[in-house]
């Protein structure tokens, strides 16, 4: 089979296309043949081996894919520890999920790992209640642009969206978005920041930010908490040093900081369950509408990451093993 093989790590430039022999299922595990495959901001990471979890050498990157079982089979979406940037990977049929006939592979996967974290962040996480304020940062990205629908459907008071261009922040208002913040106000001063999010909330304190970036941002995002709110932290893109945390500060505003990492729902796959049984189908009835980002072929795999790192795309990018 075709695949991308990392035996370095670095940037995009360390993914190579090679041929390899097709994987073997272990135990409980099955072959699926792969029409599509999806990538996430944390596979930039992967290449780099700073992520959450330690990687090992040689590694085929991608926890994504939409395929059929080897052998035939209905299509499905779903989710792998790696090996995804193939035209077959070899993963747990619990999972994955069927994917309804009026669904598209690029739908299916941005709901399966990034509308997953989206409702789990929303619902579990943060645990919204009808009438709060919802910043979401990066909020044309694959989470952001559906945690901004899905914040809306459950019944937010005010969803502000931050993304880094006019072409962006048009995008998250066009989902439901109340208002929208440039994130580049926090390079300078996070206070800046903190006033431009008070500002969109109508001059008062946010409830709950989902927050990816680190840094500057989410300092500035932190201080914009409104008492009981909760800032819920699932990525680290500005790849800064992580922030310590100060307790007594969080005591003395009663703010809560949260960290979530869809990885954990793994071994708990009822909770991937709950999310994928109704994202799919509101997908399927035009209720719930993922952002295409781009579809890439396998070989331009190095483009599709430099895009992303580089912050030209909005929603969800894919990869067509077959090319």
């Amino acid at each position: 089979m075709r695949a991308v093989q990392i035996t370095r790590f670095g940037g995009p430039e360390v993914m190579d296309v090679v041929d390899l022999p097709d994987p073997v299922p272990a135990d409980g595990e099955q072959l699926f043949d792969v029409s599509s495959s999806g990538v996430n901001f944390a596979d930039t990471h992967q290449t780099e081996d700073s992520y959450l979890a330690p990687q090992q050498l040689p590694l085929i990157p991608g926890a994504e894919f939409v395929g059929t079982p080897s052998g035939g089979g209905p299509r499905v979406v779903g989710l792998l520890a790696g090996g995804g940037y193939a035209q077959q990977v070899a993963t747990n049929p619990r999972l994955t999920w069927p994917v309804p006939d009026a669904v598209t592979d690029e739908q299916a996967l941005a709901v399966v790992l990034q509308g997953a974290t989206a409702w789990h962040l929303l619902r579990t996480s943060a645990h919204l209640a009808e009438g709060e304020s919802v910043v979401v940062i990066a909020g044309a990205g694959g989470v952001g642009s559906l945690a901004v629908q899905l914040a809306k459907r459950w019944g937010a008071g005010r969803v502000i969206a931050t993304a880094s261009s006019p072409e962006k922040r048009e995008l998250a208002e066009s989902l439901g978005a109340d208002a929208t913040v440039d994130p580049a106000l926090a390079d300078d001063d996070p206070k800046t920041f903190t006033a431009a999010l008070r500002e969109a909330n109508g001059g008062k304190r946010v409830d709950v930010v989902l927050e990816m970036t680190g840094g500057h941002v989410l300092d500035g995002s932190l201080s914009a908490l409104a008492p009981f709110g909760r800032l819920v932290a699932y990525g680290m893109a500005g790849r800064e040093a992580p922030r310590p945390v100060n307790v007594p500060s969080l005591m003395g505003t009663s703010r809560a900081v949260i960290g979530f990492w869809l990885a954990h729902c793994f071994s708990r796959p009822e909770m991937l369950d709950q999310a994928m049984g109704e994202l799919l189908p509101l997908v399927a009835d035009g209720a719930l509408q993922p952002v295409s980002g781009g579809r890439y072929p396998l070989t331009a795999v190095r483009e599709a990451h430099q895009d992303l790192r580089a912050r030209r795309t909005s929603g969800k990018l894919t990869l067509d093993p077959t090319r």
